[in-house]
């Protein structure tokens, strides 16, 4: 067996945006591989902030929300992960979710992982984006673990606030193997201009790192391409996935699509009492705790 270098800490840097119908789109893979390696890398999410402050408002609200829909739907015919029946409005702000990400960083990995799947829901299930600090902060109360109280004064603080301003900053330095035109992928990953005249990277995009020595894999992209660079990078880090049996995938994850269902489970589906939350492509499967408890099965 091929052994991994000891005293080599390999970063995983994840460049993403709750609500990013991209970044969406790869969580099946990203959770797979996530499991693959967990204890032996560094991972670290950096928000890129999709919709900016001062981007411009749409003439037509209305109309722009209407072909935002249809983007979004397409998107999911590529990645088959679920939109929402219907989508009220196109995000004014990713601040709101980003800094109520990162606060919920501080409360342990467990946690950032489940609030930051529920703001992503947000949009893509209920189809009402968390663009305002109120609504973030909402879509997180009831997550399993959660000190919402906390979160609420930590998202309010000016640490977190320029955690995520650094994030910005670091999404608008992008390496230079991501500026060409990459193919492979109905979402390539090539860095994406700013209205300040620079370049951001795609969303997603990750990047491995370990000493002097990087691997950038951007866009959408299979788990066999992610493993690809991750093997070149450090030969032997990665473990074989293992596929959870339906209630185990549900007890972890809380949260399921259709593609998550394939992509991480093994055996019978659906378990017997999962709830189902239906959306504009395919079901939301949630365990019973966190039904009880999520925006799409709760009054609002």
């Amino acid at each position: 067996m091929t052994q991994v270098p000891e005293l080599r800490t390999v970063e995983v840097v994840e460049y993403t945006d709750p609500l990013c119908p991209w970044a969406w789109g790869s969580e099946p893979v990203f959770r797979r591989l996530r499991a693959a390696l967990a204890g032996r890398v560094h991972w670290r999410r950096v928000y890129c902030i999709l919709f900016d402050h001062d981007d411009d408002p749409p003439p037509d609200p209305a109309a722009e929300t209407a072909w935002y829909a249809d983007y979004v739907a397409e998107i999911s015919g590529h990645t088959g992960a679920p939109h929402a029946v219907r989508l009220q409005r196109v995000a004014e702000s990713s601040w709101p979710s980003s800094v109520v990400a990162k606060a919920a960083e501080l409360q342990g990995n467990a946690v950032a992982e489940r609030v930051l799947r529920r703001l992503r829901e947000t949009v893509f299930v209920l189809g009402e984006p968390a663009d305002t600090t109120a609504l973030a902060l909402s879509a997180a109360r009831g997550t399993p673990g959660l000190d919402w109280e906390r979160l609420s004064h930590e998202a309010a603080s000016a640490g977190v606030l320029e955690e995520v301003r650094a994030d910005r900053a670091e999404a608008r330095r992008p390496v230079a193997e991501v500026l060409s035109g990459l193919g492979g992928s109905p979402h390539p990953g090539t860095a994406k201009e700013t209205a300040e005249g620079g370049y951001r990277y795609a969303l997603p995009t990750l990047l491995f790192r370990v000493a002097s020595e990087r691997r950038t894999v951007p866009g959408w992209r299979s788990f066999e391409e992610y493993a690809a660079a991750v093997e070149e990078l450090c030969p032997g880090l990665l473990s074989a996935p293992v596929a959870l049996s339906a209630g185990a995938a549900l007890e972890r994850y809380g949260s399921l699509t259709d593609p998550e269902v394939r992509l991480l489970t093994q055996g019978p589906w659906p378990p017997q009492h999962v709830v189902r939350a239906e959306t504009g492509n395919g079901p939301l499967w949630l365990h019973p705790r966190e039904a009880a408890v999520h925006p799409a099965t709760t009054p609002r």
